[in-house]
């Protein structure tokens, strides 16, 4: 029994022994004066790459910005055009610039990067199933702006999201919301564009009606306000305020109504001014200007 274990001892000792051998001359077998060599040149080489690429970017965007300046100062050029084809051209830039450096990078290790893109035929094809999204994104990217549906700055509405254009890029669009939330929304998934700064807005002011006093007079006093505020929005107001007069509201309730028409994003600023001027002014008339109602809860 004894005989067997030292035995089997040897034979285990025999098998190290040769594992360890041939280790042993694999590592012996490595040129490790050229393998290092090799590590250190990539290796100084990928920053050398990487440098060149930072100043390259870094010149090309600064030719993008100012070439921009220079166009927008010698065309007459629209300013969120200008912004919206500025942003584009700097996105156009960056991906061609991430696109050659991976490539470089890559090149530089070694990997036969055209070869294994034309070999691999599931990489390939998860490849061409990204890029359709991309492509798709690019060519609604490219219409929209073609036909000039929005541009950077303008007031819109895409779908259920509602803003200001902050930037247009090759694959999203960037909606800043009125509470300051962020969209990046996909290109291809924009159907329906609502600009709202191609026209003149609408500010609607809908004061409620004192029934024991005389129209004619409440139309004085509107027109008072009218007058002392023309100066104030002169700037903002493309029409109007026009008195359109009495309207039923409902339940009962009259209200006049004043429309001004406004440049885009100071329809709201100008309502609220002008309701605020026509309350205080009527109250100081002697008008008594009745509480509206909240709605009554649906049984």
């Amino acid at each position: 029994m004894t005989h067997f274990f030292i035995a089997k001892e040897n034979v285990l000792d025999r098998q190290v022994s040769k594992q360890t051998n041939l280790l042993t001359r694999y590592l012996n077998s490595i040129d490790w004066d050229s393998l290092f060599s090799k590590v250190v040149t990539t290796t100084i080489l990928i920053i050398f790459i990487s440098f060149i690429f930072l100043i390259v970017n870094s010149i090309g965007k600064k030719i993008i910005d100012r070439s921009f300046n220079h166009a927008h100062k010698v065309t007459i050029m629209e300013q969120n055009k200008a912004e919206t084809i500025h942003t584009l051209l700097r996105n156009i830039f960056h991906y061609a610039m991430v696109f050659l450096y991976i490539y470089a990078v890559l090149s530089t290790l070694g990997v036969p990067v055209a070869t294994l893109v034309a070999g691999a035929s599931i990489f390939s094809v998860a490849i061409g199933l990204g890029a359709q999204g991309f492509i798709t994104d690019m060519i609604t990217g490219g219409f929209i702006l073609l036909e000039q549906q929005l541009s950077v700055g303008d007031e819109v509405k895409i779908g259920t999201v509602s803003g200001t254009v902050y930037a247009v890029g090759l694959r999203t669009t960037q909606v800043l919301d009125y509470d300051g939330t962020m969209h990046y929304i996909p290109n291809r998934n924009i159907t329906i564009v609502s600009n709202l700064s191609r026209s003149d807005m609408r500010a609607l002011v809908t004061i409620p009606l004192d029934t024991t006093q005389s129209i004619t007079d409440m139309e004085k006093v509107l027109e008072g306000v009218n007058t002392k505020l023309a100066k104030t929005f002169a700037k903002d107001i493309t029409q109007g305020p026009t008195l359109l007069g009495a309207v039923d509201a409902g339940n009962g309730r009259l209200t006049y109504q004043v429309l001004i028409y406004t440049k885009n994003g100071a329809q709201y600023n100008i309502q609220r001014t002008y309701l605020a001027h026509y309350l205080e002014a009527l109250q100081q008339a002697g008008f008594k200007i009745p509480a509206v109602a909240a709605p009554s809860a649906p049984k």
